[in-house]
């Protein structure tokens, strides 16, 4: 495998994955397994309680420049611009809406937040660091 560093200017062309954000180990930025009081990760064993997870973005995208496409996910807080707040405060603003709002299901929250990426993304051009 190639291990070549450059910068990419490209448009993007759809969302792959509608989870922007999630619970990762605070050592590896892996994926916490999280239940109702504890999370684990499983790349290291780090261990704590759910309330104390951090978050993180990963966003996953579909792009193009003039002569490929290409599928790249963009990590952690270069997109706290983007998105205006750390993905640690989006994700306790997601939680409080759907607590506030009563929602059981949280699949109305989830669709405004991807409508929302989709706006601010699709057909947009951006210079990615690959």
């Amino acid at each position: 495998m190639h291990s070549m560093q450059g910068l990419l200017a490209a448009s993007v062309i759809s969302i792959q994955n509608s989870c922007f954000i999630y619970p990762a180990c605070q050592n590896c930025f892996s994926r916490l397994i999280l239940d109702s009081r504890r999370f684990t990760c499983l790349k290291c064993g780090c261990t704590g309680e759910a309330k104390d997870a951090n978050y993180r973005y990963r966003l996953s995208l579909k792009i193009a420049d003039t002569n490929d496409l290409f599928d790249i996910t963009v990590f952690g807080s270069c997109l706290d611009p983007f998105f205006g707040v750390t993905a640690e405060n989006l994700q306790r603003y997601i939680q409080d809406f759907n607590q506030l709002s009563g929602e059981a299901n949280t699949e109305s929250s989830t669709r405004a937040l991807v409508q929302a990426v989709e706006t601010c993304f699709i057909g947009k051009r951006f210079i990615f660091g690959v």
